[in-house]
């Protein structure tokens, strides 16, 4: 949702958001493993080691424009999920749910009528908010049609509740029915004090996903998040390709947590007229904001918007292959990359397919070649491993939050989890970047794994963008089992940090999330990516040889979810 080196030097992210096919899709049919068709054979002769020529086969497929984007429920869908079945089955894994390669996960699609605007009578004045342009506003409800009229506008600061920071931003008020504008971020950051919350690196009250879930469980009708580059860690753009065309949520029922009626962001042009309607001076506000007691400050403005929408019901797959161990098969060791990426936009002009090729066919790639070198590695694991491919991650991290839930192997029996995405195509590196450094004892396994490489570890560059927060590992995390999500390096051993960032900025602003992320043999330098991918196969070798159960670092605030679930266990967690 970026995150690796070139996301993170892009300071850019994975929006929750995915678009289909069109604007309004037709619901495809969802065929079973065995109806499901093959996708036709490459001529490719595969070879078990992991190198470079297996990995752009794979990669040039699964972004090539007949897979259209990769959208969930469209027809990219079916050809991504059942090509990466067809390449589980010839490495030789079996079904991994049960007796079926895929796992079915309900989902809500929603489109948002784009012609929506968001009517604002402030001091008498009327004003309309046009979508796109200065704002982008969508519904989690799976309602057709939702009306909010005359809601009172209230500005609540970053919008955090967090006691153990002796923090709230919506202290003392009633929020039933009111529309709250707030900033992204947490506290501190755009005054840089080092004081509030964890400084610079962004804590989960910095993510617009919890700035949401928060205002839902206020009661709020509406919440707004005023954009700003530096503090989202994306332009814009980002946000109005992300949030235009059909969005994603699991189906109320499998989601119990409250949710908003409209939520969406403000482009900062249109927050500063909506604060200077009031008076107020936007880039004052942002200081007072940051202080200790700050109170929500009305807008004397009301928000009024008739948000229609297209909806349908669908179904999207993880698909799941599973190496069973030789002698502790109850064991496992997975790893995991989304699928799904933004799909074909109908109605734009010139290239409309987002291909997706490094945001995310390089990661089902990378599971796939671990995956190959594990089948036939001497002796075979003893340990079962799980090679996951989850939809809907541009969605909300959807498909691994639905597999958590629904685990194939009972989570304290998961000793450790790699994700991979979005991997460095720009060479070998000196270093390798851990997103959220620090966190877990999977990196004592990956840290002498790098040296032999002659390569460092050090976290992600542009902490606060939050990126441990923002791929599927996060829901494994949140749930106790210890995660690492590593690839790519900032300092390339052919022009260094310079050239590093360089390419992660070339990615972010003209790639990234768009049209031109696709796959292309002349620039992309894959000897840092195979190398990357061997460390992260390392770490999974030797995690499923043993016995090992890695725990979170003291300190983490996951670890007590896996202390509760490791109780009882013959090796206790971190032996």
């Amino acid at each position: 949702m970026p995150r690796k080196l070139l996301l993170c030097l892009a300071a850019t992210a994975a929006l929750t958001a995915c678009k289909g096919e069109d604007a309004a899709p037709a619901t495809p049919a969802t065929p079973s493993a065995s109806e499901a068709p093959s996708v036709t054979a490459s001529t490719h002769a595969f070879s078990p080691e992991i190198n470079s020529a297996d990995f752009a086969e794979l990669v040039k497929t699964l972004s090539s424009d007949a897979f259209e984007g990769r959208a969930p429920g469209s027809k990219g869908e079916e050809l991504t999920v059942n090509y990466i079945r067809d390449q589980m089955q010839r490495i030789g894994l079996q079904p991994g749910n049960g007796d079926s390669w895929f796992q079915d996960v309900a989902m809500t699609e929603t489109t948002a009528d784009e012609t929506t605007a968001l009517k604002i009578d402030q001091a008498g004045k009327a004003s309309e908010l046009k979508f796109g342009t200065d704002m982008v506003v969508g519904t989690r409800t799976g309602q057709g049609e939702v009306k909010v009229d005359g809601s009172d506008i209230v500005f609540v600061g970053y919008g955090v509740d967090a006691p153990e920071q002796e923090w709230n931003d919506y202290a003392g008020q009633d929020w039933k029915g009111k529309t709250v504008v707030m900033f992204v971020n947490d506290p501190g950051f755009h005054v840089d004090d080092a004081k509030l919350f964890d400084g610079k690196r962004m804590t989960y009250y910095g993510r617009w996903t919890y700035k949401f879930e928060e205002a839902a469980r206020k009661g709020a009708a509406a919440a707004l998040i005023v954009h700003d580059t530096a503090g989202a860690s994306y332009g814009w753009d980002v946000v109005k390709n992300s949030w235009a065309g059909p969005q994603y949520d699991l189906p109320a029922k499998d989601d119990p947590e409250p949710r908003l009626p409209v939520q969406g962001w403000l482009s900062a042009e249109a927050a500063k007229a909506l604060f200077a309607g009031a008076g107020l001076d936007l880039a004052q506000a942002y200081k007072d904001a940051n202080k200790r007691g700050f109170k929500p400050v009305p807008l004397n403005a009301k928000l009024s918007v008739d948000l229609k929408s297209t909806t349908a019901e669908k179904t999207s797959r993880n698909v799941v292959g599973v190496l069973p161990g030789t002698s502790r098969a109850d064991e496992a060791v997975l790893y995991m990359a989304h699928w799904d990426h933004l799909g074909k936009h109908e109605g734009e002009a010139d290239d409309n397919i987002y291909n997706g090729a490094v945001d995310n066919a390089t990661g089902v790639a990378g599971i796939l070649e671990v995956a190959d070198a594990m089948m036939h590695q001497d002796p075979k694991p003893a340990r079962s491993t799980v090679f996951l491919a989850v939809t809907l991650e541009e969605s909300g991290l959807l498909g691994s939050k639905y597999y958590v839930a629904h685990p194939t192997f009972p989570l304290d029996k998961i000793a450790g989890v790699i994700n991979i995405d979005a991997m460095s195509v720009a060479g070998r590196a000196k270093d390798m970047t851990v997103t959220g450094f620090g966190s877990s004892e999977l990196e004592d396994i990956l840290k002498p794994l790098a040296a032999a490489q002659g390569r460092t570890l050090h976290g992600e560059s542009a902490v606060q963008s939050g990126f441990y927060f923002r791929s599927d590992h996060f829901n494994f995390a949140k749930a106790g089992v210890p995660a690492l999500y590593s690839d790519g390096g900032e300092d390339l051993r052919e022009g260094g940090v310079e050239a590093g960032r360089k390419a992660a900025e070339d990615y972010g602003r003209n790639r990234y999330h768009g049209p031109k992320d696709e796959f292309d043999p002349a620039t992309w330098k894959l000897d840092g990516t195979i190398e990357d991918l061997q460390l992260l196969h390392g770490v999974g070798k030797e995690l499923a040889a043993g016995d090992r159960w890695p725990n979170w670092y003291e300190g983490n605030p996951f670890k007590a979810a896996r202390d509760e679930m490791m109780k009882g266990k013959t090796a206790p967690a971190g032996k």
